[in-house]
């Protein structure tokens, strides 16, 4: 939408929608509470009943407290309005200088597609306090390849800088300053440094919160048993760890919605935790990882891993067109199972492999699993089976064991 390429009548669902599904769909705050009366009052006023509750109240973008994130034409990027509101600045200031704060998926995608929208207009800065960017979803040697290819398209990457505070100019965004005292002019600054859950309707409430939202068991019931919370608001079990884990993504979002509904229609389904599986497309590179990067792996959990980098292509080399794409897959060097996969492709189609990752990880499938790893072919639709990577990286890694 930021870019012009979507409306927010194509973001979000009809209120009809809704109507026809039978569904009694009320625009107002949940203002509170009452557990005993099961009786919630809203922002008009008014209060509704209820047997069963689910909380659905996502979460909200932070915004580290630094000098100037108050100023016109600071932003951030959550939702439809924050969008609208983006999108009305640069056309009435005729923006040319973005700072994009954070290197995350968010500031990729939006500063990618806007240098695409207008190819030489934009001068977009952006920066990281990590080392490389998507920090969450790639290892470095993959991280520096793409980095490389975005400062070929024309961005500037600041990685592992911290901005101290953001400069005005009578009211109005001038520019950052970094830790080094290097200052960067810009018109816009974008904050986009992550998402906190919104917690505070839960506490009020009583509920048991987490480390990173509302506690639920696997079949999403809160410490109310009736009261269910779904989505970016609570705690996720990370598939592979078991600890608790951030997952404001809108796959786990979707499953625990349809979960929760299944809990309320008697359903007994476990919610398998989350991979944070995701994928961003970023000019004409598609990223997709799943699971844990080897970092992650070895400095947070301290896993011993064994892991291997394929590089293949889009097609059979006899094709014309052929597209180069790369694969990375962790296992954990003790079980031999695949922890985590991740993908950089010039091709968007082989970055959807990154779903079969997911299933092999929730499988539990190993080293000598994949190495029998088969996969539909066809010339004009994949590399040769001789080239397919995800065997031939199961291969190298069992030859490093």
């Amino acid at each position: 939408m930021v870019a012009g390429l979507a409306t927010a009548d194509s973001m979000t669902n009809p209120d009809q929608m809704f109507a026809n599904a039978g569904i009694n769909l009320i625009k107002a705050r949940a203002t509170q509470v009452d557990t005993n009366k099961k009786m919630v009052t809203l922002s008009d006023g008014r209060e509704i009943p209820y047997d069963k509750m689910l909380l659905a109240v996502g979460a909200s973008q932070v915004v580290p407290v630094i000098e100037g994130r108050d100023l016109h034409g600071v932003f951030t990027l959550r939702a439809v309005p924050d969008a609208e509101k983006i999108r009305g600045f640069l056309e009435d200031r005729k923006v040319k200088k973005l700072v994009f704060i954070g290197a995350g998926f968010i500031s990729l995608e939006m500063a990618t597609l806007l240098s695409a929208s207008r190819p030489d207009y934009y001068d977009i800065t952006l920066i990281g306090r990590r080392a490389h960017a998507l920090p969450f979803m790639l290892d470095t040697e993959l991280a520096v390849r793409l980095e490389e290819y975005l400062v070929e398209k024309g961005l500037e990457m600041k990685m592992a800088h911290e901005v101290m505070k953001i400069l005005g100019q009578d009211g109005s965004v001038s520019g950052v300053e970094l830790a080094t005292g290097e200052r960067v002019d810009a018109d816009m600054v974008v904050v986009s440094v992550g998402a906190r859950a919104n917690l505070e309707l839960a506490k009020d409430i009583g509920l048991e919160i987490g480390r990173f939202g509302i506690k639920v068991n696997r079949f999403l019931e809160t410490s109310n048993p009736d009261i269910l919370a779904a989505g970016d608001c609570v705690d996720k079990e990370h598939f592979v760890t078991k600890k608790a884990a951030p997952g404001q993504l809108r796959g786990p979002a979707v499953i625990q919605g349809r979960l929760a509904a299944k809990r309320l229609a008697g359903y007994g389904i476990e919610f398998p935790g989350v991979l944070n599986a995701s994928a961003v497309k970023l000019f004409d590179k598609t990223v997709a990882a799943t699971g844990l990067t080897e970092a992650q792996a070895q400095d947070v959990e301290g896993l011993e891993t064994v892991s291997a980098t394929v590089d293949s292509r889009s097609k059979h080399g006899m094709i014309q067109g052929t597209k180069p794409w790369t694969v990375k897959l962790v296992f954990q060097k003790d079980t031999q199972r695949l922890i985590g996969g991740q993908i950089l492709s010039d091709s968007q189609a082989p970055a959807k492999e990154i779903d079969t990752l997911s299933a092999l990880i929730f499988g539990g499938k190993t080293i000598t699993d994949l190495t029998t790893f088969m996969c539909a072919g066809h010339p004009d639709c994949s590399s040769e089976p001789s080239l397919e990577p995800i065997a031939i990286a199961a291969e190298q890694c069992l030859q490093k064991l």
